[in-house]
């Protein structure tokens, strides 16, 4: 893994004012003089905590490569004010686009979108509504955000069988109370409507972006290649025009995992992406 981060001064806290609330951010300075703008948008629930040292080495490392980076907790994440069950996907949506301007202003140099996951997701949803974006850098993107809700609903029916088998209605009488209005709790998170149906309705593979794209996904099993589901809307993006490098690195789903994991194959070849003039085709 190359950085050179020791010899970087400590990433600089920060609270960026909205209408209902601060945003946490930590700004990461830029080694020598900026030559990029890079903003974090995390991954949904506990795959934010989870991916939070992977996130901070990567920062680091960007930095040190004379890249500036903003890391962003959204509304009702991590040190931003406001509960989970306060937050919406438009709301999302414009903590990012807040966020955008600052780092604009600041570093006065174009933006580069960097999503992990859902943050993946909400990077292609603003890049649609601001063609100024410089790129987008997409770690292990959810495309579909009916199929991440589905899969954060199946965390409550797996403890709802758990604690009773009669109290369990599956995905679909989830959605149900959700669309009824009803606030449930998953996993410990208070997942309101206007959240959930928010990302439900957005299909990522249909945000065909007008900027660059660097792809880059995570497997434990290198030899059986990139997913036919990554190869589909890659290709489909290529037909339209858009520059696309997809690349897979071997690693574990460090946003999964029990423990608190890394993967240095993957800072390298962000680093490189990054650092190309144009996305490599896969």
């Amino acid at each position: 893994m190359t950085m050179a981060a020791g010899e970087l001064p400590p990433a600089e806290p920060l609270f960026l004012a909205r209408p209902d609330g601060a945003r946490f951010a930590l700004f990461h300075a830029p080694a020598g003089p900026c030559r990029a703008a890079v903003l974090y948008l995390h991954p949904f629930a506990e795959e934010m905590n989870r991916a939070r040292r992977m996130a901070a080495l990567q920062a680091r490392a960007l930095a040190a490569d004379g890249v500036a980076v903003l890391q962003l907790d959204l509304h009702g994440c991590g040190d931003s004010s406001g509960d989970f069950a306060d937050a919406t996907w438009d709301g999302w949506l414009g903590d990012v686009a807040h966020a955008v301007d600052w780092l604009r202003a600041r570093c006065g140099v174009p933006v580069t979108l960097w999503g992990l996951r859902l943050g993946a997701l909400l990077a292609l949803a603003h890049a649609r509504r601001d063609p100024a974006i410089a790129a987008l850098l997409l770690w292990q993107p959810v495309l579909g955000g009916a199929t991440h809700l589905t899969q954060f609903l199946r965390l409550r029916v797996a403890g709802d069988m758990l604690g009773n088998a009669e109290k369990s209605g599956g995905t679909a009488a989830l959605r149900a109370a959700l669309s009824g209005g009803a606030t449930l709790e998953v996993a410990g998170y208070m997942l309101a409507p206007a959240l959930a149906l928010g990302m439900e309705a957005v299909d990522g593979a249909a945000l065909v972006p007008h900027c660059p794209v660097h792809w880059i996904d995570v497997t434990s099993s290198p030899e059986r290649g990139l997913a036919p589901a990554s190869l589909r809307v890659a290709e489909a993006w290529r037909a339209a025009g858009v520059a696309v490098g997809l690349q897979q690195v071997a690693g574990e789903p460090f946003w999964n995992t029990q423990e608190v994991a890394v993967c240095p194959a993957l800072i390298d070849a962000t680093l490189a992406a990054l650092s190309a003039p144009e996305p490599c085709h896969a």
